[in-house]
């Protein structure tokens, strides 16, 4: 018998390693199963007819057309929604077609299921339909006086006639990004045949989804199973309902499976996108460069509905000025509602927009003083123990700012450009420019992001382990979106039950609890904090039942002593476990915005370098540093693939993307003229991680996957400012503006 436990092998893929991804080797072969791929025997086919117009009556409206048209099955509108008229993530305010009225230009208004996708589509086209064209309501400035909003939020905290020495003021715009997930909104409805429905379709959270269906299908909660599928990116566009319903529907009057899959153009009017913002600063400071008062008023366009505006315009708000410490504030902010196609969640969710206008302010500030532009953020770093600038909020948790910017300080700047190669200079190949012409800038963006749902939400995450002799199963509705949250869920759990054979049960909603949105980077807090601590609980039932002190990879031991294997565990006697994990409990602020509305912080620290050809107006991101404060570092390479991924979204806004709206029409959408960043326009990534443990979660980790995209885009365009000697006050910063035009 083996007695001593020092002798035992060391586990394999557990926290702090990087083991390779269950779904990695698929997703490179071609072999993963998105939801593109879904197939079911004798499946119908939907496409979706939309509304042409920003603000409309439907004056006429005839499927008979369609109904005609060979090889159609069924075609539905309003008319033939059986329960509640409408859905939305918090209020149903968003009806499930159009009906009366259009509000955005893509609303959906009918769909139709056919043999196969071509006929589909061209029943759509048959539908006779006319419009009385409205005059839309497109200016967020417009919506605003008009008192068009969903939530209007005031924060004033400290003495509102304070002053400083020195004061900074600035307007700031930022375009509408769209998320841009390679793989477009696709689903399946599957029919029971008793008057309920499995559907298997993209999305970030199937219960959410489930709370919105079954009421607008009228059946009960038991008869919508949504089950987690496989997909090709989020960022928060797969937050909402999008065609849910309509597979649902379909699936349930014709008794057939229904499969839909958009386009990418219909993707873009298919999901929401990120709020466009116009935002209004004044910063005040004593002469050595310590903030005395910061006043905003933010307007953000949330569309024609609801979606998640209202917690996006809370994050705006209670995100305002940053990491950094100020006693007297003043935040005026309101989500708008327009004519324009929703906007809702996207990664950074309400902290991006506001990260330009602060970082921008913190720069004009220690200009305007004379001071080292990172120094100004170090003197007014928040930290653990500090109390929020907005919500007053004291920081319990960790908070590493002045750590952050003290280890991006010790990072080397690049070599200058020696080379006339044009892959290295503004324009590439394009051969326009003259390395003579390229001027260098460098920038700093440090923002603040809460972690998990805020304002009295009660935001938790069910997670069942079964152990037996197959292995050890996490059961978890958690949807995983390329993020790595299966593989680190695994790591968390090998660590704790000294097991390798982990498995990631993906549960449909009708065999496991809700696990939260896939977003508000709370996956590895939440689920894998479920799962931590569920195994835990079954570890310490393990230890108790054979009276052990100590559990490793060959079993439990007693005194030194090995009292029984792991595999005895699982074969003599299969066992599980479930919980219900829950972060730290928020609260509702009061009437001024002050009171306790997050859970946790992480903060963020980037340095962009940019060449630029000021004389073209073009732009090229050399290196982007990055530092980041991520409380206890659970798999180094999912970490770098979540800093690098996002750093390059940063870069995306910051310099290429944006949806252009004209009268409330999305003009690009497509992927020829809505610009992404290419593996070309990626800059170098240099990446360090300062370890604070968070209070709560698994071994204290945090979420890492918004904070790279909320620092990185205002780093490139204070590099850009720095390189061309002039305010900028829109993103992305385009060619015109560079020159001056």
């Amino acid at each position: 018998m083996t007695t001593s436990p020092t002798t035992t092998r060391r586990l394999r893929g557990g926290v702090g390693e990087s083991p390779l991804r269950p779904d990695g080797i698929p997703k490179v072969v071609g072999n993963f199963a998105y939801a593109s791929d879904l197939h079911a025997e004798g499946m119908l086919w939907g496409a979706t007819l939309r509304s042409p117009h920003p603000k409309a009556k439907i004056t006429k409206l005839d499927i008979g057309p369609a109904l005609a048209f060979g090889g159609v099955v069924d075609v539905i509108t309003q008319e033939d929604v059986p329960g509640r008229p409408g859905f939305g993530m918090h209020v149903p305010d968003q009806p499930v077609f159009a009906y009366g009225e259009c509000n955005y230009w893509g609303e959906p208004i009918a769909v139709v299921a056919a043999h196969d996708l071509d006929t589909a589509k061209l029943a759509v086209k048959a539908i006779d339909i006319e419009y009385e064209v409205l005059e839309p309501l497109t200016d967020m400035e417009e919506a605003d006086a008009l008192d068009s909003q969903t939530r209007r939020m005031k924060i004033r905290r400290g003495d509102q006639d304070a002053f400083g020495a020195v004061v900074v003021e600035g307007y700031y715009e930022v375009g509408q990004q769209d998320q841009a997930p390679l793989g477009t909104e696709a689903g399946l409805a599957l029919p029971d045949g008793a008057g309920g429905v499995d559907l298997y379709a993209v999305s970030q959270w199937v219960h959410s989804d489930h709370w919105q269906i079954y009421p607008c299908l009228d059946v009960a909660p038991e008869q919508v199973r949504c089950h987690p599928v496989g997909m090709g990116g989020a960022f928060g566009a797969r937050e909402d309902v999008s065609m849910h319903i309509h597979l649902c529907m379909l699936a349930l009057r014709t008794g057939r499976p229904v499969k839909m899959m958009y386009d990418r153009a219909e993707s873009f009017v298919g999901h929401v996108h990120r709020h466009p913002a116009r935002m209004w600063y004044r910063h005040e400071a004593d002469s050595d460069g310590t903030l005395v008062k910061a006043e905003a008023r933010i307007i953000l366009d949330g569309g024609a509905y609801e979606s998640s505006s209202n917690a996006v315009i809370a994050n705006a708000a209670y995100f305002a000025f940053g990491p950094y410490k100020c006693d007297n504030t003043s935040v005026d902010a309101v989500a708008v509602r327009t004519n324009n196609p929703p906007a809702g969640a996207m990664r950074g969710f309400g902290g991006v927009q506001t990260a330009y206008a602060h970082e921008a302010q913190m720069d004009r500030l220690a200009d305007e003083l004379g001071i080292d532009r990172l120094e100004v953020r170090r003197i007014n770093a928040l930290g653990h123990g500090d109390n929020m600038n907005t919500s007053g909020q004291l920081i319990e948790g960790s908070l590493p700012t002045a750590e952050l910017i003290d280890e991006l300080a010790k990072m080397p700047l690049p070599d200058p450009v020696a080379s006339t190669d044009p892959r290295h200079l503004p324009g590439g190949t394009g051969l326009t420019t003259e390395p003579g012409h390229v001027r260098r800038g460098v920038g700093y963006g440090v923002t603040l992001k809460n972690l998990a749902f805020s304002e009295a939400f009660d935001d938790y995450s069910d997670a069942r382990i079964s152990i037996s002799p197959i292995g050890v199963e996490v059961y978890t509705a958690a949807a995983e979106v390329g993020q790595g949250l299966v593989t680190v869920i695994q790591q968390l759990v090998r660590d704790v039950l000294k097991m390798e054979n982990v498995a990631v049960i993906w549960s449909d909603t009708g065999v496991i609890g809700s696990a939260g949105s896939t977003s508000a980077s709370r996956q590895t807090q939440m689920t894998g904090g479920a799962a931590y601590f569920c195994a835990r609980e079954l570890r310490e039932q393990i230890l108790a039942e054979y009276g052990g002190d100590d559990l490793s990879i060959e079993g439990v031991w007693l005194r030194g002593e090995l009292i029984v294997t792991l595999d005895e565990i699982c074969a003599l006697q299969p066992r599980q476990h479930e919980i219900r994990y829950r972060h730290p409990e928020t609260f509702a602020t009061d009437e001024n915005g002050q009171g306790d509305p997050h859970p946790a912080y992480a903060v963020a620290a980037h340095r962009a370098v940019v060449d630029v050809d000021p004389e073209l107006g073009l732009v090229r991101v050399v290196q982007v540093d990055a530092v980041h404060d991520v409380g206890k570092l659970l798999n180094p390479v999912a970490a770098l693939g979540q800093i690098e991924g996002g750093t390059a979204q940063g870069v995306g806004l910051a310099t290429l993307e944006e949806l252009v709206l004209e009268k409330g029409v999305i003009k690009n959408p497509n992927f020829t003229d809505y610009l992404l960043p290419t593996f070309l326009d990626a800059p170098h990534v240099e990446v360090k991680w300062v370890e604070e443990p968070e209070r709560w979660g698994p071994l204290g980790a945090k979420g890492i996957g918004e904070p790279p995209t909320i620092s990185a885009g205002p780093a490139v365009a204070a590099a850009i400012r720095d390189a061309i000697g002039r305010h900028l006050y829109r993103v992305p910063v385009l060619p015109q503006h560079i020159v001056g035009l």
